[in-house]
């Protein structure tokens, strides 16, 4: 048997299916669309080995749809329009089991391959399936993003892990017949890095290269891997923790660290975009109003590595994250925007008050919409004090400015405006 151990034990259905419950629990989005028969195209966006593609085979299998399944690395458009043409033959439309086309690693598709794909998913032929591990609002065209549900797929946790060691002792034909003990999975889990697949494939290493009984410890794990480990893989461990590394440096204002970070993603032949994506979000969550121009330098940065490219992107790259290095940092506004989504979540849909509320209707201005609204401008310094948070979370300072320079000035002119009120 030359099938590889993730492989063997894949789950078939949704109940053998771990993790992921906020999607495939009982209440779940996915096991709702399953039950009622209709299946939306969707984007699965998530890291490597999490059960993308195991979740869309489950979805074809439950909801008895023909499946299809391409792999954006080595398939083109002849393919996709193959697949599409099987399907029309087969009279799929949304009313009906029309077939499900499932594409890994989407993100990698040109915007001809995606464009491609659009009239068939429009008018019904497939339902189709992407997964991606880079964040789609970037690599998905819009057109195609539009026509799709994207959902989110987390990394596994320990206990995940721990569940998929424990299931392919018991259930395979293979790892079930060998005496093995686990007596420790610390490494197997760092080594892993949150992905099932590596995990396995690890584990399977480890025991087919020891005479029974097998006991299973952190320095056998890691003396079995150690000469199998790549200095930098851009689907692996080493990729996020290098990114990690990489932003985490220049948050921490280290701008050697920084540069060094830098030059392994290069030299590991990471793309551009990528890293320039990762410094954009860092110049809004970590700098932010401590210094707003790093946000445009970010953007900026972007843009020219999308037009150039390689060599010369990475002296513009270095420029950016050693300026992002040496900005003074602040994450008042990642926090502020953290605080009002929870407060949306523990107060619901709080009315707006009325006095803020658009009155375009004559009816609407009789039921007081708009009425006693105080234009700022017509008041001098342009402000007025009046309330625009509903009354229930009234008075609520979900803002807090940074302890830097610029955002105590800001700090100060809030505080001139709104005296105690928001206690700034």
């Amino acid at each position: 048997m030359n099938e590889p151990l993730a492989e063997r034990i894949r789950p078939k259905n949704l109940d053998d299916y771990i993790s992921q419950q906020h999607l495939v629990g009982e209440h779940g989005a996915l096991t709702q669309h399953i039950k009622r028969g209709i299946i939306p195209s969707l984007i699965f966006w998530g890291p490597p080995g999490i059960g993308k593609t195991t979740l869309a085979f489950i979805i074809a299998k439950e909801s008895q749809r023909p499946f299809y399944t391409l792999s954006a690395i080595s398939s083109g458009v002849k393919d996709i329009r193959d697949i599409i043409d099987k399907a029309k033959q087969s009279g799929g439309l949304f009313t009906t089991k029309n077939p499900i086309l499932f594409i890994d690693e989407i993100h990698r598709f040109s915007k001809s391959q995606q464009d491609s794909l659009l009239a068939a998913v429009e008018k019904g032929w497939i339902t189709l399936i992407g997964a991606t591990t880079e964040n789609p609002s970037f690599e998905v065209i819009p057109a195609l993003l539009s026509r799709c549900q994207v959902y989110i797929l987390n990394s596994f946790d320990k206990r995940d892990l721990e569940n998929l060691l424990e299931r392919a002792l018991q259930t395979d034909v293979l790892i079930s017949k060998k005496n093995i003990t686990i007596k420790e999975s610390e490494a197997l889990m760092r080594v892993s890095g949150g992905d099932a697949r590596k995990l396995l494939n690890i584990f399977e290493l480890v025991v087919n290269s020891e005479d029974e009984p097998i006991i299973v410890t952190n320095e056998l794990v890691l003396s079995k891997i150690q000469k199998n480990t790549v200095l930098y893989d851009k689907t692996g461990e080493q990729h996020y923790d290098i990114v990690s590394a990489f932003i985490k440096s220049i948050r921490g204002s280290d701008p050697n660290a920084a540069v060094y970070w830098l030059a392994r993603m290069i030299e590991g032949g990471e793309d551009a975009k990528f890293i320039a994506r990762r410094l954009l979000i860092l110049a809004s969550e970590d700098i932010g109003n401590a210094n707003p121009t790093a946000l445009i330098l970010a953007n900026s940065t972007f843009q020219a590595v999308t037009t150039i490219g390689f060599p010369e992107s990475r002296i513009i790259l270095s420029q950016c994250a050693i300026y992002l290095a040496t900005s003074p940092k602040s994450n008042s506004s990642y926090e502020a925007i953290k605080n009002a989504q929870q407060l949306v979540k523990q107060t619901g849909d709080l009315s707006v008050p009325l006095h803020l509320r658009n009155a375009p209707t004559k009816l609407m201005k009789e039921l007081d919409y708009g009425k006693n609204y105080k234009y700022a401008h017509s008041f001098d310094s342009n402000f007025v004090d009046q309330e625009f948070l509903p009354e229930e979370i009234s008075n609520t300072k979900l803002y807090d400015p940074g302890l830097n320079n610029r955002e105590q000035v800001l700090r100060n002119y809030l505080k001139d405006l709104w005296k105690d009120k928001y206690n700034y």
